[in-house]
């Protein structure tokens, strides 16, 4: 992809798309593969750069792993609980999935693993997921003495027992530690301290867990007690696709006053970003649930006060929709948001301002004011697939947005700008 792109502005978009696999349920679904016993097939599945690293780890890992040609179909061969090679060294990109459940992973192996990224992700915290190895019995270290990748870890399996974790940074490293715990030789007793981000993203991560044989039972204090089943299930696996990605979508139709359905999706799916249309809702949308697809139709929109938490990963979907919103927008819950790809609340201030937009930064969040007329942009994109595809959204009423770097956008959703066009090709 050029170096840039400029966005064509459009008219109301009318349509219907739906997304490609969901990167969460692929990356999971892929270490409960991988630690099954037996040969596992999972259809739906993403192919980007996030999904790519995953599968180059597993097979570094001594995993026999099978793509279909347009890497929507996985085989993987499990191990039993087990990691088949007795080291390695993963190179995992910017991929928070990756490098935080693969750290867990292979915990349960003999031997000494290594991973490592790109400069960014030698900037993303992990500490708290390696203290609470250490708490097991595991050998896990920040290489560097930064709490941050590159990560070693000696393994020689874990033993289970009880273990306590934070909960504020990223409920990545949480899941990361449920989906290795079936294979500890005892059960894992997990004690979350304090508020929980991303909830939602634990409760797809023990749903996945269980469509592969899992025994994990959540307590009302918030505590987790996951069974030693001593490996997973061989099972055949069909992902839905990604809500994150049809967050951009459900924002055309309020951006543009279109009306657009996301096929393959309802309120009851595994990820909570399905829950963006209840913002869109709040907002002046109207809001249609199928029982395999999700219709927004644009309104008025207005400005709203919103705790995004839960659906943290469409705060830069809200922020481009709140340009056009009447009155102020503020988003709150979301101080970790600054450990993503990139600063997702100064960053993204920046961006926004761009357009004439008034931002302020809070600690755990930001207020967007409109201007009454918005303007023009060459939006920087900061190696961040997100503030790609979501600030390429105002172009579409916006003459002269340019995107730098459109090709990050491939960490998710590689084929994103063709996707985008072929929408608003349908525009009236």
């Amino acid at each position: 992809m050029s170096e840039e792109i400029q966005i064509q502005t459009c008219g109301s978009v009318v349509g219907s798309i739906r997304p490609p696999g969901s990167k969460s349920i692929t990356n999971r679904a892929l270490v409960c593969a991988a630690l099954g016993n037996g040969r596992s097939r999972l259809t739906g599945a993403l192919d980007s750069d996030d999904t790519r690293v995953m599968l180059d780890s597993l097979r570094r890992l001594g995993f026999e792993v099978e793509t279909s040609d347009d890497g929507t179909e996985i085989s993987i061969v499990g191990a039993n609980g087990g990691i088949p090679s007795s080291t390695a060294d993963l190179f995992i990109g910017n991929s928070g999935t990756t490098v935080r459940f693969l750290t867990a992973m292979v915990a349960l192996g003999d031997g000494t693993y290594r991973l490592d990224g790109v400069p960014r992700m030698r900037e993303r915290p992990i500490q708290d997921l390696l203290d609470a190895l250490n708490q097991l019995g595991v050998d896990a270290q920040s290489e560097s003495g930064t709490g941050c990748p590159p990560v070693l870890v000696r393994a020689s399996g874990i033993p289970g027992g009880d273990v306590s974790m934070r909960g504020d940074v990223s409920s990545q490293y949480l899941s990361g530690l449920m989906m290795a715990a079936p294979c500890a030789t005892a059960d894992v007793n997990l004690r979350i301290e304090g508020e929980l981000v991303s909830k939602p993203y634990v409760e797809m991560t023990q749903r996945v867990m269980e469509s592969f044989g899992a025994r994990v039972t959540a307590s009302a204090d918030g505590s987790y007690t996951i069974g030693s089943i001593g490996s997973y299930n061989a099972t055949d696996y069909a992902i839905e696709p990604d809500a994150s990605a049809a967050s951009y979508f459900w924002a055309i139709a309020a951006i543009t006053g279109g009306d657009v359905t996301v096929q393959g999706l309802c309120k009851d799916a595994l990820q909570g970003d399905v829950g963006f249309c209840d913002v869109l809702q709040q907002m002046g949308c109207e809001v249609e649930h199928g029982s395999d697809f999700l219709r927004v139709k644009g309104g008025q929109l207005r400005g709203i006060d919103v705790d995004m938490n839960a659906i943290s990963d469409t705060v830069q979907t809200l922020s481009a929709v709140a340009l056009f919103a009447n009155g102020p927008t503020r988003v709150r819950g979301v101080a970790h948001n600054r450990h993503k790809e990139t600063d997702r609340i100064g960053d993204l201030a920046t961006e926004l301002r761009k357009f004439g937009a008034t931002v302020d930064e809070h600690e755990d969040g930001l207020t967007i004011s409109p201007p009454e007329t918005l303007s023009s942009a060459v939006v920087d994109t900061y190696d961040d697939h997100r503030m790609a595809m979501s600030l390429s959204l105002p172009g579409l009423r916006i003459p002269g947005v340019v995107i730098r770097d459109p090709g990050c956008a491939s960490k998710t959703y590689p084929h994103f700008f063709d996707d985008l066009q072929k929408l608003c090709s349908g525009s009236r």
